[in-house]
């Protein structure tokens, strides 16, 4: 298989990306109405609907933003078709976090909400990663060229880190992680299992970015590693909380 795969049926180039981000979206929501369905869920209907459409309309503004804001100049340059069309998954996280705290606070939501969403938006999030990577350097979600053993011809006749098989291996190794944890319903507060997501998802994209071949940079970071250290510091208190467990499970030891 070449990369970039770019089958042809019926006399039709696919593109696979487009495809598998489509069918990230359908199996992710489908995989949210079975969880639903299974759980003792707090939050009434309505308000699960309205929390939903504050992160549909936070996820669509920031993830154009920060994309936008990977290189201006160069979006700039290429017209607001190309700037509606760009997107990245890490400014539709944060903003769809923020569409949700937004919305919680208009109808007076009071309960935590992220975690049903937790499982469904990191099997999405691989879907389209397979897309990513299936597209090759079409797509920025390759990294810079390397002698590494894994380096691969994405397309350009380079060896170079396939980021996003990276992230494929991180994330389903996230989702092995919280459905272990989840067996034990009664260790943490509602909510947790969406910040430790979060945490480590945005820990990871901050290192993985120093591999990525990032040309705008801001005091040596890019726009995706300034929103990642915004991210974290947001959840500061979870993750000051998860250094003191961790220190005491040591101590324990």
């Amino acid at each position: 298989m070449n990369i970039p795969f770019e089958p042809t049926v019926l006399g039709v180039k696919l593109n696979v990306h487009l495809i598998l981000e489509y069918l990230a979206f359908i199996i992710g929501f489908r995989f949210y109405v079975i969880l639903r369905k299974r759980s003792n869920d707090t939050i009434s209907s309505n308000n699960r609907l309205s929390i939903i459409i504050g992160a549909v309309f936070g996820a669509l503004f920031f993830s154009r933003l920060v994309a936008f804001l990977e290189n201006p100049a160069m979006h700039y340059a290429q017209g607001w078709i190309s700037i509606l069309n760009n997107k990245t998954i890490m400014g539709g996280l944060f903003g769809g976090l923020l569409g949700v705290e937004l919305a919680k606070k208009i109808i007076g939501e009071k309960q935590s909400s992220g975690d049903l969403f937790t499982l469904p938006i990191i099997l999405g999030i691989i879907i389209g990663r397979v897309g990513c990577f299936l597209t090759g350097t079409k797509e920025f979600t390759y990294g810079k060229e390397t002698d590494f053993f894994l380096g691969m011809d994405l397309g350009d006749g380079l060896p170079r880190h396939p980021i996003a098989l990276y992230e494929i291996l991180f994330l389903m190794l996230i989702f092995i992680l919280i459905k272990q944890l989840q067996k034990n319903p009664n260790r943490f507060e509602n909510g947790m299992y969406f910040k430790i997501f979060m945490v480590a998802y945005f820990s990871f994209r901050f290192a993985i970015e120093f591999i990525k071949p990032n040309s705008f940079l801001v005091v040596g970071l890019s726009s995706i590693q300034v929103l990642c250290l915004i991210c974290l510091l947001y959840y500061h208190k979870t993750i000051r909380k998860g250094i003191i467990y961790a220190r005491k499970k040591l101590h324990l030891l």
